[in-house]
């Protein structure tokens, strides 16, 4: 099996639209203000967005997006006013880390994991 996409759910898509758009993902659905999807930079995964009238209560959802180059990456963002919750932290499980909310609340994290992206030292076969 290959993860083909996540769906996230939006009170506003269309500002949401706008947020993965700096995030540098690339709109290639657009039946907005309803329904969006995007292709992300790397790799064959897909992330789409559906308006929704209320938001699921809870801690919610939280997306992980990969980058080599993460501490550049959280600095063109911040350079297109893109806010930070958490700026790049190396962590206790080995992967680097900045956290950010979209215009819904949805948390986001941005990694740099390297090797021990699947491949952690406490992993078991």
């Amino acid at each position: 099996m290959n993860l083909n996409q996540v769906t996230i759910p939006s009170i506003d898509v269309n500002a949401s639209v706008l947020f993965y758009k700096k995030l540098g993902l690339h709109l290639i659905v657009d039946a907005s203000p309803r329904y969006v999807r995007f292709e992300v930079p790397d790799g064959d995964a897909t992330f789409s967005i559906h308006q929704v009238e209320k938001l699921p209560k809870g801690e919610g959802i939280t997306l992980y997006f990969e980058d080599e180059n993460l501490d550049e990456l959280v600095g063109e963002l911040q350079e297109k006013g893109i806010q930070f919750t958490q700026l790049p932290k190396d962590q206790t499980w080995l992967w680097r880390e900045a956290h950010l909310l979209d215009p819904d609340g949805n948390r986001l994290i941005l990694f740099k994991a390297g090797e021990h992206r699947k491949n952690p030292p406490w992993r078991i076969n």
